[in-house]
């Protein structure tokens, strides 16, 4: 089962940095923005995670969290958190079970070879647990500025 705009996203329990697990049911309330990432300490992964760091407090205000999302492990994730000095939770999803929820295991063209990696995709989840937008194929620069546009329009 996949998530779809308009429904209630199926809670998980996922292991994060600081030596914490977050629980979605946990953050009702909140308004969840979940930005799905390759790789840690690659360009583009990291001018993502630079800019929704950088816009962190405005989230905040807006009464959103953010986590961002990849397959590695999360000694790799706490490296790459405080190396970039990110603000907020990083989630290690080394089973694939949020990445196959969210259907963003895609088959990628690498060097000529075909690999399953994450497509780079951010979903905006509201207090009651109801995914309201969803960006594909993101394209790192000003993301995080499009989506906090849509964190602050939505009551």
């Amino acid at each position: 089962m996949n998530v779809s705009i308009g429904n209630l996203v199926p809670d998980f329990t996922i292991a994060a940095t600081g030596d914490t697990t977050v629980t979605l049911s946990a953050l009702r309330g909140s308004k969840v923005v979940l930005y799905f990432y390759p790789k840690d300490a690659t360009p583009g992964c990291t001018l993502e995670s630079q800019q929704f760091r950088d816009l962190n407090d405005q989230f905040s205000a807006a009464g959103a969290v953010i986590f961002g999302i990849s397959r590695d492990n999360l000694k790799s994730h706490e490296r790459f958190r405080s190396n970039e000095c990110l603000p907020f939770a990083l989630l290690s999803d080394g089973d694939e079970a949020l990445c196959r929820l969210f259907d963003v295991i895609k088959s990628k063209n690498m060097y000529g070879k075909q690999v399953l990696g994450i497509e780079r995709s951010t979903f905006l989840i509201d207090g009651d647990g109801v995914l309201r937008q969803e960006w594909r194929k993101v394209k790192p620069e000003g993301h995080a500025a499009e989506v906090l546009a849509a964190v602050q329009a939505l009551a």
